[in-house]
């Protein structure tokens, strides 16, 4: 049995897999998956597990190097917004923005979406792999 870090198998390889610049997106319950990309379904019930309790576990798992958000969370999400800013603040990530639309067609190529319970609007993040060398 694995002793550190995340026990979901499917969040597990992906992690594993990602290579520098690849982008994994962790989602509230409302953002559509593009067919074809890998979705992990962690949605039990509204709210149930929230965003931040997600990223938190996979950011402790993952070298993340830049961030995207979009555009919107700034002034519809604010509380979610300062929370990863200052998550992301402490891993040395830069953030950037785009549209909600552009997002959406962004997520295309992302290796995987974790689809959490999420309730609040465009609680949503790419996190792009960085290198630990």
């Amino acid at each position: 049995m694995k002793k550190n870090g995340i026990l979901n198998s499917e969040i597990s390889k992906v992690l594993a897999d990602l290579g520098h610049t690849d982008e994994l997106i962790i989602a509230d319950c409302g953002l559509p998956i593009p067919e074809g990309v890998r979705k992990i379904d962690l949605a039990l019930t509204m709210g149930t597990p929230g965003f931040m309790d997600v990223m938190d576990a996979v950011v402790n798992d993952m070298k993340v190097e830049h961030i995207i958000l979009a555009e919107e969370i700034r002034e519809k999400n604010q509380a979610v917004h300062e929370q990863i800013i200052s998550r992301m603040e402490k891993e040395g990530a830069g953030t950037s923005y785009l549209t909600h639309e552009a997002f959406k067609k962004r997520s295309a190529k992302a290796k995987a979406i974790i689809r959490t319970g999420e309730i609040t609007p465009y609680a949503n993040v790419i996190l792009q792999a960085g290198v630990l060398f």
